[in-house]
C-alpha cells in the first residue's frame, strides 16, 4: 500500500517533498508539517547512535527505525539503505525485509562498502557500474509487491567524476529497473545537478538532495526536471541546535524558567503519542505495527 501511495504521488503533477527523520516522533512532526513523505535518513540514524555515517549502523537497526516511522505516520516512508548492506544477495534480502515492514521504497548508493558520508572530504570510492547494476536487478527480482520503489543514488558528482559519468551511470541504473534516480551533489549551487538533469531524457524520475545548494527552491528544482526533493538532515540539525542552547541555559541559570517559553507543552507530546483527553488510544499504532519483527 505504501509503495502504491508513493507511486501515485510520482504520477501527479508537482514535486514530491520528503523530510528526513530518524525516529517515529520526528516522522510525525514532518507529517503534521505537510510533507508528502518521510526519508528514513541513514545519516540521522547514525547520528542518533553517535557513530559515523560509515556503514556502522546495521540493516536491522535501519529496519527498526523505519518500521517505527511506518507505524506512526500515514505518509510513505523511503529508507536510506546506504550501499545495500553488501552484495546483491544482501540487498535482495533487505528488499524483502523493508517491503514486509511497510516501507514504500529504499534507496541505495553506488559507492563501495563501507561507505563514507558524501559530505565528508576524503575517500569516495564508487562501485563498478556492472556490479551496481546487478545489485539493482537482484533487488527488483526480490520484491514481491510491484509497487515497491527502488531508488538508485548516483555518486559520480560527489566523487569528482563529472557530469558525463553521472549521466552514464544514471542511464545504466534506469535500464536495470531503478524506479527513480538520485543525482547527488555537494556543490553550493545546483549547476552540476542541472547539467545532468537537462540531458536526462528518460521517463524515470529524478531525485535531488539540496543540503548544500539550499537556496534552490523545490519549484526551481522541479523546473530542472526533478520530481522528488529530499530534505535529508535538517530536522536533526535544528533539533540539536535547540537542545544545545536550552541545555546550556539551564546549566547556566540553574532552572528551566527562562526556557519554558521555548519548550513544547507536555500536552502536545501526549497528543503525538496518541493520547486523547488524557486517555491512551493505542489501537491505530498497534494495528499499524503488526508487521515483521526486526
Amino acid at each position: 500500500m505504501a509503495g502504491a501511495t508513493l507511486r501515485a504521488l510520482l504520477a501527479q503533477p508537482g514535486v514530491v517533498r520528503l523530510m528526513g527523520a530518524h525516529d517515529a516522533i520526528g516522522a510525525k512532526i514532518a507529517e503534521r508539517a505537510g510533507f508528502e513523505g518521510i526519508w528514513a535518513s541513514s545519516f540521522e540514524i547514525s547520528a542518533a547512535y553517535a557513530v559515523p555515517d560509515a556503514s556502522i549502523v546495521t540493516q536491522s537497526e535501519h529496519l527498526a527505525a523505519a518500521q517505527a516511522m511506518c507505524a506512526a505516520v500515514d505518509i510513505p516512508v523511503v529508507s536510506d539503505c546506504d550501499t545495500g548492506y553488501g552484495d546483491e544477495l544482501q540487498f535482495a534480502y533487505a528488499v524483502r525485509r523493508f517491503e514486509a515492514a511497510g516501507v514504500a521504497g529504499v534507496c541505495i548508493e553506488d559507492k563501495q562498502f563501507p561507505k563514507l558520508n558524501s559530505f565528508l572530504s576524503g575517500r569516495q570510492e564508487l562501485a563498478a557500474v556492472d556490479q551496481f547494476v546487478e545489485k539493482l536487478r537482484s533487488g527488483k527480482r526480490a520484491q514481491r509487491n510491484p509497487e515497491f520503489v527502488i531508488i538508485a543514488r548516483v555518486e559520480a558528482l560527489i566523487a569528482g567524476r563529472g557530469e558525463e559519468e553521472a549521466l552514464l551511470r544514471a542511464h545504466a541504473y534506469a535500464d536495470a529497473g531503478a524506479d527513480a534516480i538520485l543525482i547527488h551533489s555537494k556543490a553550493s549551487h545546483p549547476g552540476e545537478l542541472a547539467g545532468v538533469a537537462r540531458q536526462w531524457k528518460r521517463p524515470t524520475p529524478l531525485v535531488a538532495v539540496p543540503t548544500t545548494y539550499y537556496s534552490a527552491t523545490a519549484d526551481e528544482l522541479a523546473e530542472l526536471g526533478v520530481k522528488i526533493v529530499i530534505y535529508a538532515n535538517q530536522g536533526l540539525r535544528c533539533a540539536l541546535q535547540a537542545m544545545e542552547q536550552v541545555y546550556a541555559e539551564i546549566r547556566s541559570t540553574g532552572s528551566t524558567a527562562s526556557v519554558e517559553g521555548r519548550l513544547w507543552p507536555m500536552k502536545a507530546i501526549f497528543e503525538l503519542q496518541g493520547h486523547a483527553n488524557g486517555q491512551p488510544a493505542p489501537e491505530r499504532a498497534r494495528a499499524k505495527g503488526a508487521g515483521v519483527e526486526s
